[in-house]
Formats: structure tokens, C-alpha cells, sequence
């Protein structure tokens, strides 16, 4: 009877699961950020005529979270959404880079698995000094499945780069109002993968439901790596598709308001924190650029730990 019921407690909840996993890559533990944000992903994609993107986002979670019910993992992080939120970005990066065929929805399946033990023995070895392996999980898996691909023709690197040494260029940017604003959503939405300012709102509004803090981080930090990368006179194109935004973004959410003090002293050091996650992934950007792989959000996981570890007493959350 008990094995009964608790069969039917997870079924009941396995909807509030997923949304929460989707929530919880912005660290945000509420279905209804994830039910935002979920409607803010399919938006984008259909907008940009990629729907297997968010179809692939859905299938990550399910098969992310299904391998946490089988292996047995604590119940606790299986409810916060912890099993599926890489599995999520796995199904959002592998249709995104990838060719359209039955091998390559195969291989998502095996990638989106793969981030639920992965998570959970990185974060075996993490915990012991108290830090966390974030999207890395997603980061390591979908580098194995995307240089896989230059050798498996069953999926084919259709939508990858061309392995080559990067060349600095400064595209003509639209600087007016309008299109800085179009540039600061496109950051936001870069999380996900999705190339739409409309996504940005939906995710903005997301994180409001939850914390408004972490809605206030994500918008200053997309301003702010928008302002540095224009400066610096980063590339053009990227910078127009929001793709120096959405690690940046990730780091400001987890500096500002997760897993520090609100206090002046570590806003500084989340402020820093965002600046340097923007020199650290045009670094990764031009070390990656020769295997035609794109960063992902390792900028943010390498940012976030360099922040993280030096454990200052200011960024110790005292108001949680």
C-alpha cells in the first residue's frame, strides 16, 4: 500500500517537478517561474521556426527527471526540481546545434540522463566546501555529445560553428533606445538558448513571481554585460543576439541574491563578479572557437566559483 501510494504522490506532483526544474536553472525553486518561463521558451522558438528547441527542453526534463526516480536520489532535490533543470538546457542545446534526426533525439535522451548522476557526484565532491556545480553538469555532457557529433554522422553538427581561429570584428550595432532594449532581452533569453526579446519578458516576469531581487539582477546584469562587450567593441553579431548576456545574467542572479548576503558590500562583489563573467566567456569564446564549440554556460559556472570560493564573511546570506 505504501509502495501504491507513493507511486501515486509522484505522479500527482511530476508536473510541479518539471516547472520547478525549469525555475530552478535561474534558481528560482516555484512552478510558476517554470510555467512563465516554459511559456516564454516555446514562444521563442516558434518565433524563430525552431520548435524542436522547446520540445527538446520538455523532453529533457522528463528523462532527466525520470533517471532521479529510477537511480533513487533523495526525494527532496527530486522535488525542487535539482534532477531536471540541465536535463532542460541538454534538450534546448542539442536541437539548437544540432541536425533534425531520430539518432540526435536518441542521443538527447542519453545526454539528459547522463546530467542527473553527473549532478549528483559533482555535487558529492563540491559539497565538502560548500559550493554547488550549477549547469556544469549540462555544460560537461553537451561538450561530449557535440564533438561526438563531428564523428557521428547519425547527427550531424548541422547548426555548429566552423572550427576556426576567432577573428576580432565590430559589426554596425543599432545603438538607439529600441535597439539596445531588443540586445538586453535577447541576454536574458540567451539562457535558455532562445534568440527572442519577447522570451526576455516572459523570464523577467518569471523571476518577479518568485523574487524580485533575482528579476532586478538578471535585468542589471544583462544591462550591464550589454555595456562592457559594446565598449570593449565586442563582435557585432553576438552582441545583437544577446550572446554576452546570459552568463552574466546567471552570475548576477547567483552572486546578488542566491547564494550571498543582501548587503552593499557583496552587491560590489556581484557587481564585479558580472564584469568579469564577460572577459571570462569572450576568453572561453576565442579558446573554444578553434573545436567550433560554443561556451555554453560554462563562463558563468568558472565566474561563480572564482566569487564563490574565497568564502568572505559579506557574502554570507543573513536574510534567507
Amino acid at each position: 500500500m505504501a509502495l501504491i501510494y507513493t507511486a501515486k504522490t509522484t505522479v500527482r506532483d511530476f508536473p510541479r517537478t518539471l516547472l520547478r526544474g525549469i525555475g530552478q536553472v535561474m534558481f528560482q525553486d516555484s512552478m510558476w517561474s517554470g510555467l512563465l518561463i516554459m511559456i516564454g521558451i516555446f514562444w521563442g522558438a516558434y518565433e524563430e521556426g525552431l520548435g524542436i528547441v522547446a520540445w527538446g527542453m520538455f523532453l529533457g526534463m522528463v528523462v532527466s527527471t525520470i533517471t532521479g526516480y529510477i537511480l533513487q536520489l533523495p526525494d527532496q532535490n527530486g522535488a525542487q526540481g535539482l534532477w531536471s533543470f540541465n536535463g532542460c538546457l541538454v534538450g534546448c542545446a542539442l536541437p539548437t546545434f544540432l541536425g533534425n534526426t531520430v539518432w540526435m533525439w536518441l542521443g538527447l535522451i542519453i545526454c539528459s540522463a547522463m546530467t542527473t548522476w553527473v549532478r549528483t557526484g559533482m555535487d558529492n565532491v563540491l559539497g565538502r566546501w560548500k559550493m554547488s556545480s550549477f549547469t556544469f553538469p549540462f555544460v560537461l555532457c553537451t561538450y561530449f555529445f557535440l564533438l561526438a557529433a563531428r564523428l557521428f554522422h547519425g547527427m550531424p553538427p548541422t547548426h555548429m560553428s566552423s572550427p576556426e581561429l576567432p577573428i576580432g570584428m565590430h559589426e554596425q550595432l543599432n545603438l538607439h533606445f529600441g535597439g539596445l532594449v531588443i540586445y538586453w532581452l535577447k541576454g536574458i533569453a540567451q539562457v535558455f538558448l532562445i534568440n527572442s526579446w519577447v522570451t526576455g519578458i516572459f523570464i523577467l516576469a518569471g523571476l518577479a513571481v518568485k523574487s524580485w531581487r533575482a528579476a532586478a539582477w538578471a535585468a542589471v546584469a544583462s544591462a550591464l554585460a550589454l555595456f562592457i562587450v559594446i565598449v570593449w567593441k565586442g563582435p557585432g553579431e553576438d552582441i545583437a543576439n544577446g550572446l554576452y548576456g546570459f552568463s552574466a545574467v546567471l552570475t548576477g542572479i547567483a552572486l546578488g541574491d542566491t547564494f550571498c548576503g543582501h548587503t552593499w558590500k557583496s552587491a560590489v562583489w556581484a557587481v564585479i563578479g558580472i564584469i568579469c563573467t564577460v572577459f571570462i566567456q569572450a576568453g572561453m569564446n576565442a579558446f573554444f572557437a578553434p573545436m567550433g564549440l560554443p561556451t555554453l554556460t560554462g563562463p558563468f559556472c568558472v565566474a561563480t566559483w572564482l566569487f564563490l570560493f574565497p568564502n568572505y564573511s559579506f557574502l554570507q546570506p543573513k536574510d534567507k
